[in-house]
């Protein structure tokens, strides 16, 4: 018979036990992403479906790669750069580890995303990133006070004046180089070239400073002047055009934009990888991956999420996703390592002026 202290130690090593094994499996998931990819809604619905909370924390692709690298990959389990953000940095800092395939609900993923982030986010034969959500960004336009807007360049003529508005960040510059004739992606394997190809773009950006009404930061800013005429074009996302559809504005968009995909990636040194890949065949699930299109206003790598969208929002993108449209699209190749410090400097010297 078991003496009462004895009985009492080993109730007590049982509760422990029971205790750290409950906090184990509550376990707190700590997500680096984009404003509107993880909605309240589905955080709570995780929550409730897994015992997992979601650590949130709202961020950009600049600001992704500077939390990892500072911290070797530590301080999160889950990050979402786009897929151009991922090899160069990874072989730079080593902040990713790759993904466990097998793992994954991979059927869950519309197959040519899938195929194409895969062969973006190789090294050394080792997958590093999944696709999540997807897009463009281009110049949206009122078609009513600005019909002969078709892409960036035109936001610079004598005709629009002080009723544009635009970012001075990489985008711009691209979307410049493409608008001059030039091909910047197919430049990256030739730094030279590249420069000079991002130095001519970045001397008609400054030029084009006399033509902006304003530079805007965030989307309401965009949005509220798109709104009360205050401005008639600007470079923007496909989701401040889809927005303004929505609200029966007569919108116009690129018809040469650039394609972005956002990812899943796991930091070098996250302590939840199971949670994270819980968290990512969560997201891809069809009725949860609709939701976020209506969030984040993006499209989505999740197979036959579209269809489960309201129709008002599949409409604005059938006209702004015809089959024609995509296929017209530049789409961000990864970024060999040195090029952002190339357009930084150059983009610096254009705020300065």
């Amino acid at each position: 018979m078991m003496k009462p202290k004895r009985a009492l130690a080993a109730l007590l090593a049982g509760l422990m036990g029971w205790t750290l094994s409950a906090s184990a499996s509550a376990a707190t998931l700590r997500l680096l992403t984009w404003s509107g990819l993880a909605p309240d809604a589905l955080v709570k619905k995780f929550k409730q479906e897994t015992g997992i909370d979601v650590q949130v924390t709202l961020s950009n692709n600049e600001d992704i790669i500077s939390r990892l690298r500072a911290t070797g990959g530590a301080g999160f389990d889950l990050a979402q750069p786009s897929q151009d953000r991922i090899t160069g940095p990874q072989a730079d800092f080593r902040i990713y580890k790759p993904i466990d395939l097998s793992r994954v609900q991979t059927r869950q993923f519309i197959p040519d995303l899938l195929d194409a982030t895969k062969a973006n986010t190789t090294i050394g034969g080792k997958v590093y990133a999944l696709p999540h959500t997807w897009g463009t960004l281009g110049v949206l336009t009122n078609n009513a006070k600005a019909p002969h807007v078709s892409g960036i360049a035109d936001l610079c003529t004598g005709a629009y004046k002080g009723k544009v508005s635009m970012r001075i960040r990489r985008p711009a510059l691209i979307l410049m180089a493409f608008a001059s004739g030039d091909d910047p992606f197919a430049a990256y394997a030739n730094p030279d070239k590249y420069q000079a190809i991002i130095d001519k773009a970045g001397q008609k950006l400054a030029a084009c400073k006399a033509h902006v009404k304003a530079y805007w930061n965030n989307s309401d800013d965009l949005l509220n002047m798109m709104r009360s005429g205050e401005i008639v074009a600007a470079e923007g996302w496909d989701s401040h055009a889809f927005k303004l559809q929505g609200e029966d504005m007569d919108i116009g968009y690129d018809k040469n934009p650039l394609g972005w995909i956002d990812t899943f990636v796991l930091p070098a040194k996250g302590r939840a990888d199971d949670a994270a890949y819980q968290w990512i065949d969560f997201m891809m699930r069809p009725e949860n991956a609709a939701i976020v299109m209506q969030t984040s206003n993006n499209m989505t790598a999740s197979a036959g999420a579209q269809d489960l969208v309201p129709e008002k929002l599949r409409q604005v993108l059938a006209r702004v996703y015809s089959p024609q449209a995509i296929a017209r699209i530049h789409w961000f190749p990864p970024i060999p390592s040195g090029l952002e410090t190339r357009e930084g400097k150059i983009l610096d010297r254009i705020a300065a002026q």
